[in-house]
């Protein structure tokens, strides 16, 4: 039982030394973990700006002396004039050329109670342009909505009969819940995580060292296949499971640069979250690097096992973004790998209770095919078709 450890250990340490050996593949397979969080805290402060902030936006007006109410209405949800952009600004809103054209008929048709056409010119293909065109409606909406209430009033009807029904929102989301949209990217970035981080030592692991001949003589050694396979994929999962903790750790400390309180929502990975996200992804980990590994070992070159391997990264990005636009999901799909782990890591982030019986399937379900492919694996790494890489 000692020897049998010992040798476990030794193609652990030689795994290790491997992967430690070219310290700017290492930062590069670490990388993303430092990384993402910076891009998750610029996301998150760019959307509160755009969508809390109201930052200002400039308008070319044709004819605004005609309506001063409006404009003044405009400049209250700061929507100004384009003389009035910043020097350093004006090339970006002269390109992006918002106009609003306001007849000189307005007057007229107002007092005599006619319709009045104001255009609205733009690129409403620009996204970036989409909230401030949407703020400019909603405000040319709500002052027309308001002029139409004071002719009805004036003419002695009450403007409660153009409303039979009020719709009142209770928000029922916990205090503690996150945004949705930074406990989404988060659950993705993790997931992406766990497959891209060992990837370049699973494949310099398998592939590489099939092409250094470091395999065959490795396996002329007096060890079983199964322990070097399950060195190699413990190698990779570990530095995959250190890139998920840097990521959480520096998640939690870039998020605090965030104003959330404006969205009326907190974020805090305590400890308890830390440990529990931690144990959820270590068997995804697991799971990527066997999968990295099989495939790798199938492949007849390097350069093969780089562009096979790497249609892998897909599988974490594909799978969660397909499931938020299902309108009801299957029940089974809480047990399955991948999208049961992207649940669950939803309402971890919600600050909801967590399903134990379904972390305990998934976890589960992972496990076993962990080690279908590891015994699959060790049985074909006897065979001389891969380890030669023969057809």
């Amino acid at each position: 039982m000692n020897a049998s450890i010992k040798q476990f250990n030794a193609l652990l340490v030689k795994e290790f030394k491997e992967a430690f050996r070219d310290k700017r593949a290492l930062m590069v397979a670490l990388s993303m973990a430092f990384f993402l969080p910076v891009i998750l805290m610029f996301l998150s402060n760019f959307m509160i700006e755009k969508s809390i902030d109201n930052p200002a936006v400039y308008v070319k007006f044709t004819g605004a002396e005609y309506a001063p109410k409006l404009v003044k209405s405009l400049e209250d949800k700061n929507v100004l004039a384009f003389i009035d952009v910043p020097a350093e600004d004006k090339r970006q809103w002269d390109m992006q050329s918002i106009e609003l054209i306001i007849p000189a008929n307005y007057a007229g048709n107002m007092a005599d109670g006619r319709p009045i056409d104001i255009m609205l010119q733009a690129d409403f293909t620009e996204q970036l342009l989409a909230a401030p065109l949407m703020r400019i409606e909603s405000v040319i909406q709500k002052h027309s909505l308001a002029i139409g209430y004071k002719r009805l009033l004036v003419r002695g009807i009450d403007t409660k009969l153009l409303q039979p029904i009020a719709l009142q929102k209770q928000d029922t989301a916990l205090p503690s819940s996150n945004a949705m949209m930074i406990s989404t990217m988060l659950g993705m970035y993790l997931l992406l995580a766990a497959f891209l981080s060992g990837l370049s030592i699973a494949i310099d692991s398998s592939a590489g060292e099939r092409e250094r001949n470091v395999l065959e003589m490795l396996l002329c050694q007096p060890v079983s296949t199964f322990k070097i396979v399950l060195a190699k994929i413990t190698c990779a999962s570990s530095v995959s499971v250190l890139s998920i903790a840097i990521m959480l750790s520096l998640t939690s400390f870039s998020m605090t640069f965030v104003d959330l309180s404006k969205l009326g929502v907190s974020f805090n990975i305590d400890i308890a979250t830390f440990l529990v996200l931690v144990l959820l992804l270590t068997p995804v980990c697991f799971l990527a690097t066997a999968f990295q590994l099989f495939f790798s070992f199938q492949a007849k070159s390097f350069k093969e096992a780089q562009s096979t391997v790497s249609m892998l990264i897909m599988v974490p990005s594909t799978i969660p973004f397909v499931m938020m636009f299902m309108d009801s999901k299957p029940a089974w799909l809480n047990y399955t790998p991948i999208a049961g782990h992207s649940l669950l890591m939803e309402d971890i982030f919600k600050g909801l209770p967590i399903d134990w019986f379904a972390f305990a399937a998934t976890t589960i379900l992972t496990l076993t095919i962990i080690a279908v492919l590891v015994t699959t694996l060790s049985v074909r790494l006897k065979s001389e078709k891969v380890v030669m890489a023969l057809s």
